[in-house]
C-alpha cells in the first residue's frame, strides 16, 4: 500500500511403490451440475504463491520494487499461472522514475463485454523488503481466485477481468496509467472494481471500503455470516489503486487488514491481537512470509471469491461427461514414453473446441517432462514441454481445441521423462466432454 530459484530434487527411492504400481479400472461418469456458491479458496495455495513471491524477492536483491528485476519476475510468475489457466493476458508497459513499469491484465473468456467486473491488487513492493503482506497478500489471493474461476469453468453474466498493478508504491502510477489509457466508452463498461491491498496483516483488523453500497454490503454480509465484525476502512482511504478507478466514476470496493496504525483496545476486544500496529513490518525488511496471519488471509481470500461469484451473477458450466483413468502409471527416469488411456464411448460427433484435459502427475521435477494428448487417430496435442523448471508435479486442467477429432475412441495421455535423476508417475488422467 502506498503511504506519505533452481531446485533439483534427487531421486526419491521410496516413492510408495504400492501406490505407484496399484491399479484401478478407467471409469466414465456423468457428474452433476456444479454448485453456484463460490468455492472455498485454499489458503495453502495462496501461501504457496506468497512463498514463490518471497523466493523471487530473495533471488533479486530482497525486494520486488518498481524498476527492479524482482518486480518483472513477479509479473512473469503471475502471468504464467494465468496463461496456463486459459486467461487472455496483456502486459501493459509504462515509464515511471526513469524505469519501465508493468501492469498485468487478465481477461476470462465470455460474459457481457458491456458489463465488466474487475478485481485487482498492486504487485510491487517497496525497495526495503519483499512486500509479502504489502502486497503479496492481495496479489496472491486475487491470483488464486482467478485460478478458481478457471477450475470451476465459471460462466458469469458479466465479463471478468483481473489486474496486477505496478509502481503503486510510487503513487498509484500503474493503475492511473491503466485508467488513463481506457477510452471513455471502455471505462463506462466497468460495473465495479474491487481492490485488495494488505489482507493478511499479522495483527489484523477486518476493514471494508465504504464506497459503492452494493459492493460494501456484499463483503459485510459475508463476514457477518462468519460472525466476524467489520469496520469501515479509513487508514488507507484513497491511497491504494481503487482511487484511480473511483476518480473516473467507477464503483469501487475492497478489503484491508491494517498497516502502521495501532489497533485500539476496543479493536483488540473485537478481533483479538494486541494494542500494537496492525502490521509492525509495514514497509520494512521483515515483511516476509513470517509476517502473515493465516486466518485473516484465509477469510479475506474466501471473501474475494464470494464477491466475484456474487457480483458477476455467475453460473458454473455443467462439467458434462467425465472419462477418467485413475490407474497409476510409473514414468521411467530418462526413459521411454508411457501412456494412460481413456476409452470414450457414447459421445455424438466430434470432441469439443474446449476439451478439458485433467492431468495429475506426481513427479519430483516437472521440468523433465514432455506431456502430450494423443487423439484416437494419432493426432498429438502438446500440453507441457519441459516447462515449470524446478517445480514438482503437474496437477492442472488444460483446454484443447479438439473439434476436428471424432470424440469416441482411445485417447491417451503420453508422458516422457527426458532427463535423469528425478522420478514420478501418472496419478490420474481425465477428459471432460
Amino acid at each position: 500500500m502506498k503511504f506519505s530459484v533452481p531446485r533439483r530434487v534427487g531421486a526419491v527411492a521410496a516413492l510408495a511403490l504400492a501406490g505407484l504400481l496399484g491399479t484401478s479400472a478407467p471409469s466414465a461418469t456423468a457428474q452433476p451440475d456444479a454448485a453456484l456458491a463460490a468455492p472455498d479458496i485454499s489458503v495453502a495455495n495462496v501461501k504457496q504463491h506468497l512463498a514463490d513471491l518471497q523466493s523471487i524477492a530473495t533471488a533479486n536483491g530482497g525486494n520486488r520494487a518498481h524498476g527492479r528485476t524482482g518486480y518483472k519476475a513477479s509479473i512473469d510468475f503471475v502471468k504464467a499461472k494465468l496463461d496456463a489457466a486459459g486467461y487472455t493476458t496483456t502486459v501493459q508497459q509504462f515509464t515511471s522514475s526513469g524505469s519501465t513499469g508493468y501492469n498485468l491484465i487478465a481477461d476470462w473468456p465470455g460474459g457481457d463485454p458491456n458489463q465488466v467486473l474487475m478485481a485487482g491488487s498492486h504487485l510491487d513492493s517497496v525497495s526495503s523488503g519483499p512486500g509479502i503482506n504489502d502486497n503479496g497478500s492481495g496479489s496472491a489471493a486475487v491470483l488464486e481466485t482467478a485460478l478458481a474461476v478457471s477450475r470451476a469453468g465459471l460462466q458469469p453474466t458479466k465479463h471478468l477481468r483481473f489486474g496486477w498493478w505496478g509502481a503503486e508504491e510510487l503513487g498509484l502510477v500503474g493503475s492511473k496509467y491503466y485508467v488513463s489509457q481506457l477510452p471513455t466508452t471502455e471505462r463506462s463498461k466497468l460495473s465495479g472494481y474491487l481492490n485488495f491491498d494488505m489482507i493478511g496483516s499479522p495483527n489484523p483488523g477486518y476493514f471494508v471500503y465504504d464506497d459503492d453500497p452494493t459492493i460494501e454490503q456484499t463483503f459485510k454480509s459475508y463476514f457477518a455470516g462468519l460472525g466476524v465484525p467489520t469496520e469501515i476502512e479509513t487508514e488507507g482511504d484513497g491511497r491504494s489503486d481503487h482511487a484511480s478507478f473511483k476518480n473516473v466514476g467507477v464503483p469501487v470496493g475492497g478489503l484491508f487488514t491494517g498497516a502502521s496504525r495501532v489497533k485500539s483496545s476496543a479493536q483488540v476486544q473485537k478481533w483479538g491481537g494486541t494494542a500494537t500496529a496492525f502490521d509492525r513490518c509495514y514497509h520494512s525488511s521483515c515483511d516476509t512470509t513470517s509476517n502473515i496471519n493465516d486466518t485473516a488471509l484465509d477469510r479475506n481470500s474466501d471473501a474475494i471469491a464470494h464477491a466475484i461469484w456474487t457480483l458477476s451473477a455467475g453460473t458454473t458450466q455443467p462439467p458434462g461427461t467425465v472419462f477418467e483413468n485413475t490407474a497409476d502409471v510409473a514414468i521411467p527416469d530418462n526413459g521411454a514414453a508411457v501412456t494412460s488411456t481413456v476409452n470414450v464411448t457414447g459421445v455424438t460427433g466430434n470432441a469439443p473446441s474446449n476439451l478439458a484435459v485433467g492431468v495429475d502427475i506426481v513427479h519430483t521435477y516437472r521440468g523433465d517432462l514432455v506431456v502430450d494428448l494423443v487423439a484416437p487417430d494419432g493426432s498429438v496435442y502438446s500440453l507441457s514441454n519441459r516447462s515449470g523448471g524446478s517445480a514438482d508435479n503437474i496437477n492442472q486442467t488444460f483446454t484443447v481445441n479438439a473439434s476436428s477429432e471424432v470424440a469416441n475412441g482411445a485417447w491417451k495421455l503420453r508422458v516422457q521423462d527426458k532427463a535423469s535423476v528425478d522420478t514420478g508417475y501418472i496419478n490420474n488422467f481425465k477428459l471432460t466432454f
